[in-house]
């Protein structure tokens, strides 16, 4: 989830009489089922982009193209980073424990760290390379065989990252969404990849070749750039949505105020990875009774959570509103 984005709000109670709420084990089997279908298609991306890499290494070598060799190493990097993303994926879906009571979803957001981390050094020895081949520009052998595989990796790879990128952002993935920008970018850069071999080989501008493999190059340190700040906001705890914070109180005073006598003190809003906490401060009448007091905590729990489905945990805080507070004194 990113952590500078809002909550989207549920679509609820299209009857009045009958509203649509969602429940937490609802919510919970939400979250495994995005967790498998991430962990699907990112087994699915490691053996793809592993094939597409060796295949233009392969090719890289033969034609001596280092915009080839680059978009190899790209795509083998790739492959290993969606296998990060495949057991970061694997260690959220464990369920909480003694240790982790919150749960494993900030493994998550740490796999997409590590991704992001891993993206600046392969970015970095792909430039150093290219650069040196700017310096000291050669022939590239076997040029339309080197344009047929740029070109068919390309297609492969921005047809398996929009699959990803549609699971991704239906089930708030971070590292998913990291992997799906990655291979959008491993796509795009193939292109480049094969708009660069083009250029050199049949305008005679050579050093274009290494040209397109410092493009790539910096197409990866945009990537990891982002990633890098949106894993980090969400393990600091960061939350860049204040206005949020607001509506959620207005919603809970405009549905229990009239009934009740609440007020919203404050709410915290904790993102952990695909999903998020909140810790709601009420107050309520200091001479309710503790049953009654339970019961429109768990109203409030309901409500919240069916308006926003991806809040997992939700926990009610009352105090004793000051006006009963005085008039006991």
């Amino acid at each position: 989830m990113d952590a500078t984005a809002p909550l989207r709000e549920e679509k609820v109670a299209r009857s009045p009489t009958a509203p649509q709420k969602k429940t937490s084990a609802s919510l919970n089997s939400t979250t495994s089922e995005g967790l498998r279908a991430g962990k699907r298609i990112a087994k699915i991306s490691v053996f793809t982009l592993l094939a597409i890499g060796i295949v233009e290494l392969a090719i890289g070598q033969i034609s001596g193209s280092i915009v080839a060799t680059a978009d190899g190493i790209d795509s083998i990097s790739d492959a290993l980073i969606s296998l990060i993303v495949f057991l970061g994926l694997h260690f959220a879906a464990r369920p909480a424990s003694a240790k982790f009571p919150f749960g494993y979803y900030k493994v998550e957001s740490f796999a997409a760290l590590l991704c992001a981390i891993g993206m600046v050094a392969i970015g970095s020895f792909i430039f150093y390379h290219s650069y040196n081949s700017l310096m000291n520009p050669h022939q590239i052998e076997q040029p339309v065989v080197t344009m047929v595989v740029l070109l068919a990796a390309g297609a492969v790879s921005l047809h398996r990252a929009f699959q990803m990128r549609k699971i991704a952002n239906k089930y708030d993935l971070l590292s998913l969404k990291t992997d799906a920008k990655n291979s959008i970018k491993d796509g795009s850069a193939s292109i480049i990849g094969f708009a660069s071999v083009l250029i050199a080989t049949q305008f005679g501008f050579l050093q274009m070749d290494a040209i397109g493999g410092m493009i790539i190059a910096g197409y990866i340190f945009s990537v990891a750039y982002i990633s890098l700040k949106q894993s980090s906001l969400i393990l600091v705890d960061a939350w860049h949505n204040p206005q949020l914070v607001d509506v959620i109180k207005s919603m809970i005073e405009g549905k229990f105020k009239s009934e009740s006598s609440l007020r919203v003190r404050s709410v915290f809003l904790r993102p952990a990875g695909m999903v998020a906490h909140a810790e709601v401060h009420i107050e309520v009448d200091g001479g309710k009774k503790l049953t009654d007091i339970e019961l429109l905590s768990a109203q409030i729990q309901d409500f919240v959570r069916s308006r926003f489905r991806s809040i997992d945990r939700i926990s009610v805080i009352p105090h004793p509103s000051k006006v009963s507070v005085s008039g006991s004194q």
